[in-house]
């Protein structure tokens, strides 16, 4: 008896059903033969998996049969590694995020296209820069990575177009300007600062221009620029209007020594996307107290060492 195909089912695709004989989940194809969840093809099985959240993936989806680990195991679960949230929950010391990083990196065989991780290490910057060739986002707010680290391996992600270092301290306007010269492919940079400090918010706070003429001459094709709480001024500010000719959206939120003096502030409000110094949104209470219920729920010690164990 031919099996009737689902809408928008392809020849040879599989569709789950009950079997009667033994109550199991099975799947049959379009042409009505049944097979097994482990016969699915591993690249097929990938798709559905890399939905889940990278811990769970590890911890949870790894251990349902061999098929399913042999695919967590391979490349095609990683080409987006993707443990910032993670990361964040457990507060994970940087050797720990590093070691993850390293392992995930290994199991894409060179093939990860995105990389997001909180607080990295510079040897899991190091490692992951290595082989970072098909690279094209890098979201790494708040690392330990340093200048020096930056201009050794940053040659080998020419093909980034996405990059985040928001809260990099260690990155200062020569890092920005290494990553300018070897990435030419950027076009969306975030950048974002700690709040300074109230006692410094006055008409003597220092102005400091190098990180935005840095952007404005080593990154052209920009279209997504967050710059929240720079000290640049207007002087930076005018030059990255000039020369980033591609812009759309610019965030500067909490950038007091901007004026927006002369022409600037008509410029600004040309771009379809501009939030000024004086908008405030960056942080919300939500995301602190969604925080504090992850941290109550969860014994981050116990499962730091679980899943960094099954990586």
């Amino acid at each position: 008896m031919e099996m009737e195909m689902a809408e928008g089912e392809f020849p040879g695709s599989y569709r789950e059903r009950k079997s009667k004989r033994n109550g199991k989940k099975m799947m049959y194809n379009s042409n009505g033969e049944w097979g097994k969840w482990e016969d699915l093809n591993p690249e097929i099985l990938a798709l559905i998996l890399v939905r889940i959240p990278a811990e769970e993936r590890v911890a949870t989806a790894s251990l349902v049969c061999k098929s399913w680990m042999s695919c967590v195991l391979g490349p095609f679960c990683w080409s987006d590694i993707d443990i910032q949230d993670w990361c964040r929950r457990r507060h994970l010391a940087v050797e720990y995020v590093d070691s993850a990083v390293r392992k995930l990196v290994r199991r894409s065989k060179g093939t990860f296209r995105r990389l997001s991780a909180f607080r990295l290490g510079d040897s899991g910057f190091a490692f992951a820069a290595n082989c970072g060739r098909c690279l094209k986002v890098l979201e790494i707010p708040m690392s330990e990575v340093n200048d020096k680290i930056v201009a050794k391996f940053a040659e080998s992600l020419v093909n980034l177009s996405v990059m985040d270092i928001s809260y990099c301290l260690k990155i200062t306007h020569v890092g920005i300007e290494v990553f300018g010269k070897n990435c030419k492919s950027l076009t969306q940079l975030k950048r974002n600062m700690p709040p300074q400090e109230l006692e410094r918010l006055s008409s003597t706070s220092k102005v400091n221009e190098l990180e935005a003429m840095v952007i404005a001459d080593t990154m052209p094709l920009l279209q997504h620029l967050q710059l929240g709480f720079g000290c640049f001024g207007d002087t930076g500010l005018g030059a990255i209007l000039a020369k980033c000719k591609a812009l759309t959206h610019l965030d500067i939120q909490g950038c007091w020594n901007v004026k927006l003096e002369g022409e600037l502030e008509d410029r600004c409000l040309q771009l379809p996307a501009f939030k000024s110094p004086w908008v405030y949104d960056l942080f919300t209470d939500n995301d602190e107290q969604d925080d504090e219920n992850e941290d109550d729920e969860y014994s981050s010690s116990d499962s730091e060492q679980k899943i960094l164990f099954l990586l």
